[in-house]
């Protein structure tokens, strides 16, 4: 059985260099709206469908932010969560050393003074689904088979 590979924690950013004036949900946002994307294109594992089916269900309904999933799963995003192929893309994009995640986050939300003070809003989500979607195409036109 191999190890499990931790994309982010939540902790990494509220135990690290955050602004002192947000509240450490804050650090959540970020990739909560990456896992809402991962959840909308169903890129999760069969294991986090299992535990995760009602989160699931209120994120299509609108009725529960990526973000707020996120929360609930203490601010880890794993491996074991994602499909293969949500893994295969989130270790190229998501990466925070040589990934494009953060650099299209701060793109998109260019006004916000860091990338903790993008608020957790449908909008936002939408905005950056945008982003996201035109990612995943080309990776997907990249990496086909």
């Amino acid at each position: 059985m191999s190890d499990t590979c931790v994309y982010d924690k939540a902790k990494y950013h509220y135990d690290g260099d955050f602004p002192a004036d947000l509240p450490n949900e804050q650090a959540f946002v970020h990739t909560g709206l990456f896992l809402g994307w991962m959840i909308e294109h169903g890129l999760y594992s069969i294991d986090f469908e299992e535990d995760a089916e009602e989160d699931i269900a209120a994120f299509k309904q609108r009725q529960l932010t990526g973000t707020q999933i996120y929360i609930k799963w203490d601010g880890v995003l794993a491996d074991d969560m994602l499909s293969d192929e949500g893994n295969r893309f989130a270790t190229v994009y998501f990466d925070f050393e040589n990934g494009t995640y953060l650099e299209d986050y701060q793109d998109t939300f260019s006004d916000a003074p860091t990338l903790y003070h993008v608020e957790d809003t449908w909008d936002n989500y939408f905005q950056l689904k945008e982003v996201i979607d035109q990612r995943f195409m080309d990776w997907k036109n990249t990496n086909a088979k």
